[in-house]
């Protein structure tokens, strides 16, 4: 790859909006070839997030449907959530296992580390495999009780398909673990 241009110099950031979940940051840029630009940006807590692809054997894993207020329906997707201050990804990851399937995991293969939207906000989600699982609840800040649905491995062009499975780090994170299934087969 040829070298990574030099970044745009930040003279100034400011809070323009806040809300419960966000903050909002302008920043005042310069570009190396003089080019002066105001980005708005969404400013993350910096503690990243988790996706865990729970597999039951080698021929099947496991969803959850959930609510989702972005588009006030229900989605099929893999469990997900914050990293709690002072813990691990990996812990993270067994913990919301345990809220949103009642399970925990043995062991937990790291994947992949997918940006959230870099143009817009600096978010990056940790993708595990889980195996070897067992069951194990936490109560978890879920306001109902998430449908756990079943899904054989073999079908994942269908799960694809489906109008509720729509998500990018969802599709990318099947991907990645159909594709190193695959490879470790």
């Amino acid at each position: 790859y040829p070298a990574a241009p030099t970044l745009p110099t930040i003279h100034n950031s400011k809070l323009v909006a806040q809300s419960n979940l966000f903050k909002i940051e302008q920043l005042d840029l310069e570009f190396t070839n003089g080019e002066k630009r105001q980005y708005e940006r969404m400013k993350g807590s910096g503690r990243g997030a988790v996706m865990v692809v729970p597999c039951i054997s080698a021929s099947e894993f496991i969803l959850v449907r959930e609510y989702a207020a972005g588009i006030h329906g229900y989605e099929v997707g893999f469990p997900k959530g914050l990293i709690d201050p002072g813990e691990t990804p990996e812990e993270a990851a067994n913990r919301e296992l345990k809220e949103e399937v009642g399970v925990g995991a043995k062991h937990l293969e790291a994947v992949h580390t997918v940006a959230m939207a870099p143009a817009f906000f600096k978010g990056s989600m940790e993708i595990f495999l889980a195996r070897d699982l067992y069951q194990e609840s936490l109560e978890g800040d879920e306001p109902e009780p998430l449908e756990v649905v079943y899904w054989p491995i073999k079908q994942y062009q269908e799960l694809l398909a489906r109008p509720d499975f729509n998500e990018a780090p969802r599709i990318a994170a099947l991907m990645l673990v159909v594709d190193l299934m695959r490879n470790n087969a």
